[in-house]
C-alpha cells in the first residue's frame, strides 16, 4: 500500500515560522487545512504551533475537527450551500459569503440554535471567483447589519485561484480603501480584513505599506513551503513536510516505444510517446508502482532519488524511467509532493497516512 508520511515537527517549524513574520507586519492567519482533509494531528499541530484561527471549505472536515478536540475558532471558507445551512452554524463559527440569501438563511437558522454566526463578506477583485462586485458592498453590508443572529466580523477577497491574477499593489490598495470606506461609512471596524491566501506572500513581503489588510489564509506556505505569485520555495521554511512512498511491483526491460496503433491513453490523453522525443529503438528499464491516478496526481511529484523519469500513470500504477539507477523488485521509491499531489494523496483512502 502506498503511504504518505507527514512530518510534524517541519509543519510546526512552517508554522511558528509565518505565524511570527506575519504577526510582525500585523498580519494575523487562518491556517488552511482543506488540502489535509481537516486531519485533526495536523490541525492541532498548528494550533500548538500559535494559530488561532482554522478555515476549511468542507464542513465535515470541521466536524471532524471539533470532535476530536480541536481548540480553535473554525471558518467555512467556502460560501455554504443551502443545504448545509444547519451544519455550518452547528460547527462553524465563521463563514466566508456572498450571497444575500445564503447570509439570511444563516441568520435564521443560528436564532434557531441560539448563536451567534459570524460573517465575512466576499469582495470580488479581478480574479472573477468568489465574491461582491465593490459597487454592491454597501447594499449588502447594510443588510447584514440589520439581520439578527449573525455578526459581520470583516471582509475578504481572494486571488490567483481562478483567473490566476496576481495580488500587487494595485488590487491590494483598492481592497484595502474598500474595507476603509465602509468601516466609515458604517462606523463599524472589521476584525478580518483578510486579503487573500499563499500567493500573497510576494505583495507582503515587498510592499511598503498593508494598508488596513490585517489577515491572510494561509495553507500552501506551512504545508509545503511555498508562496507567492509563482509558488515558489520560500526561504527558511521546510519543503519536504510530507513524502509519498510507492513500492516497485514490476521491473524489466522494455521497449523504448510502443508496438502498434498510437492512441489517446484511458484518460483521453495524447499518447507521451507522440507528445515526446521517446527514441523509437532500443530498450529502457521501466518499473511499475504500485500507486496510480487514483491515489496520486503524478505530474505533480517530484523524484527524490535522482535520474529517474515519471512517464505517465494510469489508474493503479505510476510508469517509471529508472535509467541507470539499480532496483529490484519490492524497492520503494521516494517523492516531495506539489499541492494538487498532496490534495489527492490525502483524499485517497488507498494512501496509507503516517506521522513521524
Amino acid at each position: 500500500m502506498p503511504r504518505l508520511e507527514i512530518d510534524l515537527k517541519k509543519i510546526f517549524y512552517n508554522a511558528k515560522r509565518m505565524n511570527q513574520l506575519f504577526n510582525s507586519k500585523n498580519i494575523s492567519i487562518i491556517g488552511i487545512t482543506k488540502v489535509t482533509l481537516g486531519d485533526p494531528t495536523i490541525a492541532k499541530t498548528l494550533v500548538d504551533a500559535g494559530m488561532q484561527y482554522l478555515g476549511d471549505s468542507r464542513i465535515s472536515n470541521i466536524k471532524r475537527m471539533k470532535e476530536a478536540g480541536v481548540n480553535a475558532q473554525f471558518i467555512m471558507i467556502r460560501s455554504p450551500a443551502l443545504s448545509e445551512i444547519s451544519s455550518v452554524v452547528k460547527h462553524a463559527d465563521i463563514s466566508l459569503n456572498s450571497e444575500i440569501e445564503v447570509i439570511k438563511r444563516l441568520s435564521e437558522e443560528s436564532i434557531h440554535q441560539n448563536k451567534k454566526h459570524g460573517i465575512i463578506l466576499m469582495v470580488e477583485m479581478g480574479d472573477l471567483r468568489e465574491g461582491l462586485m465593490p459597487d454592491e458592498v454597501d447594499s449588502i453590508v447594510k443588510q447584514v447589519l440589520e439581520l439578527k443572529g449573525v455578526e459581520l466580523c470583516g471582509i475578504g477577497t481572494n486571488l490567483k485561484c481562478f483567473a490566476g491574477v496576481s495580488p500587487d499593489e494595485r488590487n491590494m490598495k483598492e481592497f484595502s480603501d474598500i474595507a476603509k470606506k465602509t468601516q466609515k461609512k458604517f462606523n463599524i471596524n472589521f476584525k478580518f480584513i483578510s486579503g487573500g491566501n499563499s500567493a500573497n506572500y510576494d505583495w507582503l513581503m515587498s510592499t511598503k505599506d498593508v494598508g488596513l489588510i490585517n489577515n491572510l489564509r494561509i495553507g500552501t506556505a506551512i504545508l509545503l513551503g511555498h508562496g507567492g505569485i509563482n509558488d515558489e520555495p520560500i526561504p527558511g521554511l521546510q519543503y519536504d513536510a510530507f513524502t509519498f512512498i510507492a513500492e516497485i511491483v514490476e521491473l524489466r526491460k522494455k521497449p523504448s516505444y510502443p508496438k502498434g496503433t498510437i492512441n489517446k491513453s484511458a484518460f483521453g490523453e495524447p499518447s507521451i510517446f507522440l507528445e515526446k522525443n521517446y527514441p523509437k529503438v532500443g530498450e529502457r528499464v521501466q518499473a511499475l508502482l504500485n500507486a496510480g491516478r487514483q491515489d496520486i496526481l503524478e505530474t505533480k511529484l517530484i523524484p527524490k532519488i535522482k535520474n529517474i523519469e515519471i512517464m505517465s500513470a494510469t489508474s493503479d500504477y505510476i510508469v517509471i524511467d529508472v535509467k541507470e539507477n539499480k532496483f529490484k523488485v519490492g524497492d520503494e521509491m521516494r517523492f516531495n509532493l506539489e499541492y494538487e499531489a498532496l490534495l489527492c494523496a490525502m483524499t485517497s483512502p488507498f494512501v496509507l497516512k503516517i506521522f513521524i
